[in-house]
């Protein structure tokens, strides 16, 4: 359990909050590429970390991310000209270059002026369909890290905006235990069996009947993982065997998550205190079938979310769509995993008292998560890199999902996790 001191800790993340100044020492994604889809395309109005930000694609395909606020007189960039190599403010015309030199100043002819000042720019990296921006120190900041997403051939990439606090985000998708439970329907065969609600061939994800798996985590040099331990469903029962699921948590806000034949990359970025930015990246070996993705989801129903609009749209005001009559048969009455996780975050309310809950032994991922996230901020505090960040090759982490004989020490399963060089992470 936390305290009410250490919940306001970990849930604030504006300028000035221990919380934001440990997340402005990590890159973090902003946009989509497919949001700004050509040169001289919309600009986008962008928060993050509770801070305003123009977002914009300029004639060569550059990407720049600036002060949302002109530095003249402050309007808003987010409705300016964007054309002939930068963008141009509304009000008074001035223009900006996508590192923030100033091109033009039609109401002040002083050329020395616009030589000697910039509009800050931020540095920005588009790399897998995802740009990602750097808003700290400028003389702390870390290199861009890879992952495994960016080696696969096959990638799918989701944003999709919840107005919910990250943490409530990023803890659900760190809860191992929810799964067989809150999407019973998809997870949890033996249950929509008995009632005849789904066929088990429909869905090809792990099943995993067993809603009280054996839990342990552990520190890693990028965060931590952990291990939830299964007995195997009834059609694959064997006493002599234990399924074991591993999911990394890759600081400051990022898991990965085991599909069938994919794999999904997730950042759970904050917005501002009260909303965050879900960034999905599914990847495979094999070619991804977006319309399978989106409904197993449940982002298929454009009630809940579409691609031109990012926002998730169930709220308490339209009680979730939940569906009460399909109960008999549905679990939660809602449809997708999307769907169910984020209208359990959204049912807490902004920001959750973590100081009123009650834990069991099923928490210890969620427990470790907070432990983690309080001594990484007490780190930079203390003056030192923040954790993980300097590690540039993230490649091998990855979640692994298998069965292996009973009494398995599950750490074996991913001995990379552990493999990066302390002094390469400290430079």
């Amino acid at each position: 359990m936390v305290t009410k001191a250490e919940n306001e800790t970990l849930v604030r993340v504006g300028p000035g909050t221990d919380m934001g100044e440990y997340m402005r020492r990590y890159w973090h994604p902003i946009a989509t590429s497919a949001q700004l889809p050509g040169p001289d395309c919309d600009p986008l109005r962008a928060k993050l970390l509770g801070e305003r930000f123009v977002v914009f694609r300029d004639s060569e395909g550059k990407v720049g991310v600036l002060d949302e606020l002109c530095m003249h007189r402050r309007a808003s960039l987010a409705i300016g000209r964007v054309e002939e190599g930068g963008i141009t403010c509304l009000y008074h015309g001035w223009k900006f270059a996508v590192d923030g030199t100033i091109l033009d100043t039609p109401n002040n002819s002083d050329c020395a002026y616009r030589e000697r000042k910039k509009a800050n720019a931020y540095p920005v990296i588009e790399n897998s369909g995802l740009i990602w921006t750097y808003i700290g120190p400028k003389e702390l900041q870390p290199p861009f890290r890879r992952f495994a997403a960016d080696e696969a051939p096959h990638r799918l990439v989701i944003r999709i905006d919840v107005k919910a606090n990250w943490l409530a985000l990023w803890e659900g998708g760190l809860d191992s235990s929810h799964v067989s439970l809150l999407h019973t329907n998809q997870a949890r065969h033996s249950w929509g069996g008995e009632r005849n609600a789904i066929n088990p061939d429909q869905y090809k994800w792990t099943p995993m009947d067993d809603p009280a798996p054996v839990f342990a985590a552990e520190d890693t040099p990028f965060g931590y993982h952990y291990s939830a331990t299964r007995r195997l469903p009834p059609e694959r029962a064997n006493d002599q065997l234990r399924n074991v699921r591993i999911t990394p948590a890759i600081f400051p806000t990022g898991r990965i998550i085991r599909g069938p034949v994919m794999d999904f990359l997730v950042w759970e970025t904050p917005k501002d205190d009260v909303s965050s930015m879900t960034y999905i990246t599914v990847y495979s070996q094999q070619p991804i079938n977006k319309d399978v993705i989106y409904e197993a989801l449940g982002i298929d129903d454009e009630r809940f979310w579409s691609e031109s609009d990012p926002e998730f749209k169930a709220s308490w005001d339209n009680n979730f769509f939940q569906d009460r009559a399909k109960m008999q048969a549905n679990w939660t009455g809602l449809r997708g995993l999307e769907q169910e996780d984020a209208a359990m975050a959204l049912s807490c309310g902004p920001i959750v008292d973590r100081s009123e809950e009650n834990l069991v032994a099923a928490d210890i991922a969620v427990v470790r998560v907070r432990r983690r996230l309080l001594a990484a901020v007490q780190m930079v505090k203390d003056g030192q890199p923040a954790l993980g960040a300097f590690i540039p090759d993230l490649t091998a982490v990855a979640a692994p999902d298998v069965d292996v004989p009973e009494g398995t020490d599950w750490r074996t399963i991913a001995p990379y996790h552990q493999n990066f060089d302390a002094l390469e992470a400290a430079e």
